[in-house]
């Protein structure tokens, strides 16, 4: 992995091999679900989601369009067609000074996006498939 947490995330992106999260994540690391309330805690349950979501969100379409970025955060907006609707939604990362992401933050829309993001990344936690 690259020193670069942003340059790492879009790598690991781009190959759809989640076996780099470890290397990039804090282990106290924060996420935050677009359709869960409370946070989820830890490198283990992130790692998770995120496996999850690779698997839902990058097929060929996904693209991110934007990229405002500073010394320790970054916010990348994305498009993505699942199922023929458009999902519009930002990850919002933060890394600390040693370079490993403490926190992810995914929001989208529209409402009809949202409830089809919630039903396809239930299935894949809850059949343990994210791996």
């Amino acid at each position: 992995m690259s020193n670069d947490p942003l340059a790492s995330w879009h790598e690991l992106v781009r190959s759809r091999d989640i076996r780099g999260l470890d290397a990039l994540l804090a282990d106290d690391v924060v996420f935050h679900s677009p359709v869960v309330h409370t946070a989820q805690v830890g490198k283990r349950i992130t790692t998770q989601y995120l496996a999850a979501a690779l698997k839902v969100f990058f097929n060929e379409s996904f693209a991110y369009v934007r990229e405002l970025k500073t010394d320790r955060d970054a916010v990348l907006e994305f498009r993505v067609v699942i199922d023929d609707i458009e999902v519009n939604g930002v990850d919002m990362i933060r890394w600390n000074e040693a370079g490993l992401i403490i926190e992810f933050k995914v929001m989208l829309r529209p409402l009809k996006a949202i409830n089809l993001i919630h039903q396809k990344m239930a299935a894949m936690l809850q059949g343990g498939q994210s791996r």
